[in-house]
Formats: C-alpha cells, structure tokens, sequence
C-alpha cells in the first residue's frame, strides 16, 4: 500500500505546476474530491508504486483519505500522478484507515509503502486462484498460461503465424 504524507496547504503557481493546481497539501476545510485533485500527483515513483493497488493521504499523523489506484500516470517531468477513485465508508480499507493513525510517522520521505496482507494480496493471473503479495503472477505462472495458450494454437510457429493473421496492426508493430 502506498502511504503519502501531507505537508500544510500551500499555494503553487498554476502556470508552473504540471497538473494546473494552485494549491497542494492539506487543510481541515478541503473536501475529499479536493483534497485527491490537489495531491494525487507529481510524486516521485518508481516501479514498486505500480503493482500497489492502494494509497493512503496522511497528515499530522492521521490518515484523511483512501484511494483505489486505477493508473499512475506521467506528468511533464520524472514524477508521475495517482489516477483512482476516493474510497468512501463501507469500502474495507476506507474504515480500517481513515481517521486512524498513520502507518508510518516521521519518514524522511513523504512516499513509504505500507505492507498490509489484509489488501495487498491478490490472485495469479493464470487462473490457478494462488494469492500473491506483488504484481500479477506466481513465479513462472506467466509462462504456463502463454504456454497453455499457444498449445490451444498448436506449435509457437502455428501461433505466431495466427497471431500474425489475427491480432491488430498496432499489436504487431513490436514483433
């Protein structure tokens, strides 16, 4: 789980900032829709925020939102911005979270990662129903199910020669 923590409502210059905002961080008047608009993004992020499926905004050591990522997208520079949807009373990491402590306090950083195993694991992509903690596969199940695929073809030569008739131009451009 992502963890960002929050500095103090500060104003920025629209016309430099990357996503248009004219302010970042937190105030207690700010709305949850405000409060995402202003601070999903720019943050540094690397590889390891992409396969997180949630984030939570603290501030002063309690956390004020929950997100469910959809996307990280890039902005102009080398940092990137959090694309999801506010989670709301009901949704499971919503109520464990917001308005509770914060998972990490006094990290250098304003990005740490929080692991949970209450919502970080999910199921291999190959079908087989194992939990997993990180990204889309058990080790070597991404080739067993290409593997399965190709055989539902026939030989890898009768594949790729499907594959070539078959998948969009756009799919093939990188062959």
């Amino acid at each position: 789980m992502l963890h960002i923590t929050l500095g103090d409502r500060r104003p920025v210059d629209p016309v430099e900032d990357e996503l248009g905002r004219n302010h970042v961080g937190f105030a207690a008047d700010m709305s949850q829709a405000d409060l995402y608009a202003v601070n999903r993004g720019c943050w540094v992020l690397g590889e390891r925020a992409d396969t997180e499926r949630y984030a939570l905004f603290s501030y002063k050591g309690i956390v004020r939102m929950a997100l469910a990522i959809d996307a990280i997208e890039p902005t102009s520079s080398n940092r990137r911005a959090l694309v999801g949807r506010i989670l709301q009373p009901g949704d499971r990491v919503h109520d464990v979270y917001v308005g509770g402590p914060a998972p990490i306090v006094g990290a250098r950083n304003p990005i740490t990662y929080v692991p949970d195993p209450r919502f970080d694991l999910r199921v291999c992509s190959c079908g087989c129903g194992e939990p997993i903690p990180r990204g889309d596969w058990v080790p070597g199940h991404d080739q067993k199910a290409l593997h399965k695929r190709i055989a539902q073809i026939g030989t890898v030569k009768q594949f790729i020669e499907w594959f070539d008739a078959n998948a969009p131009q756009a799919a093939r451009a990188g062959h």
